[in-house]
């Protein structure tokens, strides 16, 4: 493997998403549990001091690259509906979580059960996008006049992104789209005051 000092230099987003890139591509690989500090350096073709000027340790880094993977309001389509929208957002998390990702999720989860220091980074790491994405979709849909006026409370919001969290935590089998319409039509609408539409 070529030397990384000889290697064209890096910096801010370019080398971020080349060690995004590799700490994902380490866990499909060989798993959470096998990835190193050393190994993200010598697949990103940086240096290690590289990856601790930037994350204190393995969780966070590996939460920073899980995060850069995952929906962020941009990415998540305008359907033109809430409902198109909510199921749009659960689809895009599914995807992801079928991946590297996933893995990644599993593994941080897992050693923060073990570790109250990495329970603590996770916390202090993480970023809340999924909510952050839901406020944006009920303000689109408040837009439209699908939704009324005002500020929707946060447990509303979180409760579909919440049981989709609980089903990929405690279920080994992969997450049926049946199940997403579900949460979305007998979960999401109802508290955000809508009733389920045409099937999309």
């Amino acid at each position: 493997m070529p030397d990384h000092r000889t290697l064209p230099r890096r910096r801010g987003d370019v080398l971020n998403q080349a060690i995004f890139q590799a700490v994902r591509a380490e866990i499909a690989e060989s798993g959470y549990a096998a990835l190193t500090m050393d190994s993200v350096a010598q697949r990103a073709r940086t240096s290690k001091a590289s990856l601790y000027r930037r994350w204190p340790g393995k969780a966070p880094l590996v939460l920073d690259a899980a995060y850069d993977a995952m929906p962020n309001p941009e990415s998540v389509p305008d359907t033109g509906s809430l409902r198109g929208d909510a199921l749009a957002l659960l689809r895009l998390v599914v995807r992801q979580l079928e991946g590297p990702v996933g893995q990644a999720m599993r593994g941080l989860l897992g050693e923060a059960l073990q570790n109250p220091d990495v329970a603590a980074e996770i916390h202090r790491y993480a970023r809340g996008n999924v909510g952050k994405i839901m406020r944006a979709i009920v303000q689109r849909a408040q837009v439209r006049g699908e939704c009324g006026p005002g500020e929707v409370p946060e447990v509303r919001l979180d409760a579909g992104p919440a049981l989709l969290r609980q089903k990929f935590i405690f279920s080994g089998a992969p997450i049926q789209d049946a199940y997403l319409v579900q949460i979305v039509d007998e979960v999401m609408l109802p508290l955000l005051g809508r009733t389920s539409g045409v099937p999309e």
